[in-house]
């Protein structure tokens, strides 16, 4: 079935644009009114009543998880997959806010700096590096609070459809230090940006479509954009793996004084436990990639892509419930699999060279290839 809105006449969506942008700008609006408490309170009720009546999503994001997480009963499962919705419609809430909160001088308020050190060392060298995140945690937020840090972003997205509101969006996020380039455009800019000593963020866990880069997630093969490792080589610039997680407090330590210096992080008691004030958030580096690492490698494209795909799944099991489980990551299979044929010997040594891999791993994700193989052939739905 067409899209609506490439079922909309050419002549009409000018005429359209504009309402439906004062319309989106009212409802973003009116997510800000109030207290933030109440409001992500509310918030969380929608996410569960979604995850309640909107069952063919809310199965597809359990059959998600249950690749990712084998190790995971049924009702731990449907519990992760109720609280992603909840963070989805929190994270709403948390966006209409934050530009009242992130301000150079109340930053500090909400969010908490981990593991940074290293990173640090990059940024402030002057020199270019591309940074990479996931749909996981608060990936609006970690661009936001390195620019108020002092380091500017140029981020990659795709336009939105609706012009009025693109250019909303580009003028806000610019207003914050978050500069966004058009992704269809970036070919040509980067090497301009390379040369200024941009820091350049990319949202990476995307499904690359059929010529994307087959690597392994969550021990099944994915594919995976190569234009991000092309960067990185053809620029030799290092690759920062970041997120911002949320941080919540156990129902048993509000009121004993406790600060939320020591909450921990959603995963450890869940986020059906949270409770005191919303909008705490901590940012951790998973990995940096250097360029002198992967120049020791066979294939350096495929170690990079792999590297950067695995600092990915590090932040899903650092929060499953945070995660943006909507995306079908292995939708789109290797070549090999769509035309029936034995797991490659070339892939199969590519992937036992990568530092990480295990005899076991290897033995999943070729097990999974063959089950995928199985289901192409059958003309079956790949989640």
């Amino acid at each position: 079935m067409a899209k609506l809105k490439d079922r909309i006449p050419g002549w009409a969506k000018p005429v359209l644009g504009l309402p439906v942008y004062a319309a989106i700008r009212a409802a973003i609006a009116m997510l800000a009114i109030g207290e933030l408490e109440a409001n992500v309170a509310r918030a969380r009720a929608l996410g569960r009543l979604y995850a309640k009546f909107e069952r063919k999503r809310f199965e597809r994001t359990v059959r998600t998880l249950r690749v990712a997480f084998p190790e995971m009963g049924e009702e731990e499962l449907r519990s992760h997959a109720v609280q992603a919705y909840e963070h989805l419609f929190t994270l709403a809430v948390e966006t209409a806010y934050a530009p009242r909160l992130l301000t150079p001088d109340s930053w500090s308020a909400h969010v908490r700096l981990g593991n940074l050190s290293d990173a640090l060392k990059v940024l402030l060298s002057g020199r270019p590096c591309v940074m990479i995140t996931g749909h996981c945690g608060n990936w609006e937020l970690l661009g936001s609070t390195l620019a108020l840090l002092g380091f500017p972003m140029h981020a990659l997205y795709r336009p939105l459809d609706l012009k009025p509101l693109d250019r909303w969006v580009r003028f806000t996020r610019q207003r914050r230090g978050l500069m966004l380039v058009d992704k269809f455009g970036a070919a040509r800019m980067m090497p301009e940006l390379m040369h200024t000593g941009a820091k350049v963020g990319v949202i990476a866990d995307q499904n690359a479509g059929d010529r994307g880069l087959f690597v392994p997630f969550f021990g099944r093969l994915a594919s995976t954009y190569k234009s991000i490792g092309f960067m990185a080589i053809q620029h030799d610039v290092p690759i920062i793996c970041g997120q911002a997680r949320r941080l919540v407090m156990p129902r048993d330590a509000r009121g004993d004084g406790a600060g939320w210096d020591e909450v921990e992080t959603s995963h450890t008691i869940g986020f059906a436990d949270w409770t005191g004030e919303p909008f705490r958030y901590r940012i951790d580096v998973m990995d940096i990639i250097q360029p002198e690492e992967w120049k020791q490698q066979p294939d350096e494209l495929f170690y990079v892509s792999a590297r950067y795909r695995r600092a990915l799944e590090e932040m899903v099991r650092a929060a499953p419930e945070q995660n943006l489980w909507l995306h079908r990551y292995w939708k789109s299979r290797p070549r090999h699999e769509r035309l029936n044929r034995p797991f490659p010997a070339e892939l199969r040594e590519k992937l036992r060279a990568l530092p990480w891999m295990t005899d076991d791993e290897l033995a999943r994700i070729e097990d999974w290839s063959e089950r995928d193989k199985r289901s192409v052939a059958a003309g079956e739905r790949i989640v």
